[in-house]
């Protein structure tokens, strides 16, 4: 029997050669030198060395829907045509020189409340001041993250303004010529803000029960999938708990999946935590998959599995049992660029490599 990591997985029109793909990773590194929030050439070597490491999809860091949407100074977004034409160079390179045929997706986000927040690299924690690049950040409601500064609390026309951004960002997404969209709503920003019963404190149609504190997301969902082709897949990013008592619990998670199959979804990315500070994560080798296979199956959607999956046997044995249709790689992808490649190798599966690397293809160990 073949590789059940390296079977062919298609979402709509859109086919993966393989289940092995990249986790969005945010960079931090976008500067003054391109221009406000425009990727750059260290987003095309980043990504690019992905794709030539044999990687069948591959995500980019979180790309803010607005200004404000951005979770530090240095982020990206796709809310302007500047954004859209140098995200578009680096879509050009991944599909030239993938070596799995690879593809690429962007992720639309909005950071809400955690915006306006120093890059990790910075030597600095919390909110940047406006003296410093910073700016006012927004949220369901007037509650700060700990740590940061409180934001506003979203009116009603602001809502609405956020739903039209996530549909014209998506619509820069399909001229920059990517292959799927994922709409982030973990790790609380602020589509998890308004989701979490611990963030959300609104009375009106976009809080209280669980319908009301979903609304935002599934809007940002029909916005999205009403301008976009209905070839392109649309992924959805979620925490599945909040792991924290009164939050959002795995339970809650299956019903959101599945309103969100009926909204146009094809796959969830299955993550947890960051809506509120202070959690207690049982964290180790494939913590999370539990979460991915149960909204797998209770919910009938396909997802995708991430968290501490290093090794070519873990990311197999979590495909191969129905835990998740894919994995998404992170922290081992930084630490090696090509690990679908050695993957590939590990797990018996030929897959093409880059003809300028062909003198490195491996005939009996790595």
């Amino acid at each position: 029997m073949g590789s059940a990591l390296f079977a062919p997985l298609e979402l709509r029109a859109l086919r993966l050669e393989h289940r092995g793909w990249v986790s969005p990773m945010c960079q931090y590194s976008c500067g003054p030198e391109t221009g406000e929030a425009v990727p750059n050439d260290w987003h095309l070597m980043h990504l690019g060395s992905f794709a030539t490491g044999g990687a069948a999809l591959m995500l980019t860091e979180a790309a803010a829907v607005n200004p404000v949407g951005r979770i530090s100074p240095r982020d990206t977004g796709l809310y302007n045509d500047a954004q859209a034409e140098a995200w578009e160079r680096i879509v050009s390179f991944v599909h030239r020189h993938g070596s799995a045929n690879a593809k690429i997706g962007t992720q639309l986000a909005h950071a809400g409340r955690k915006a306006s927040s120093y890059w990790p690299f910075s030597g600095k924690s919390g909110t940047v001041p406006g003296s410093d690049g910073g700016w006012d950040t927004v949220g369901p409601g007037s509650g700060a993250f700990d740590g940061y500064a409180p934001p506003s609390a979203m009116t009603e026309d602001e809502i609405d303004g956020v739903i039209a951004d996530f549909a014209a960002a998506a619509v820069r997404a399909v001229g920059a010529g990517f292959d799927t969209i994922e709409i982030h709503g973990a790790h609380g920003y602020l589509l998890h803000q308004f989701q979490s019963p611990r963030v959300n404190d609104r009375t009106d149609g976009w809080g209280g029960d669980e319908d009301g504190r979903n609304r935002l997301t599934l809007a940002v969902l029909d916005a999205v999938r009403d301008v976009i082709p209905d070839s392109m897949p649309l992924l959805l990013r979620i925490s599945a708990s909040d792991w924290a008592e009164g939050g959002i619990d795995v339970e809650a998670s299956v019903r959101l999946a599945s309103a969100a199959a009926e909204h146009g979804v094809d796959l969830v990315d299955v993550s947890s935590g960051g809506a509120v500070a202070h959690q207690s994560i049982p964290i180790g080798p494939g913590y999370q998959t539990g979460f991915s296979a149960r909204i797998r199956r209770e919910a009938g959607i396909r997802t995708g599995t991430v968290g501490l999956l290093t090794s070519a046997g873990q990311a197999e044995h979590a495909v191969a049992t129905g835990q998740a249709d894919g994995v998404f790689i992170a922290r081992a992808a930084l630490r090696d660029p090509h690990w679908w490649l050695r993957a590939a190798f590990e797990l018996g599966h030929e897959l093409a490599w880059p003809p300028q690397y062909e003198r490195a293809v491996p005939r009996h160990t790595f």
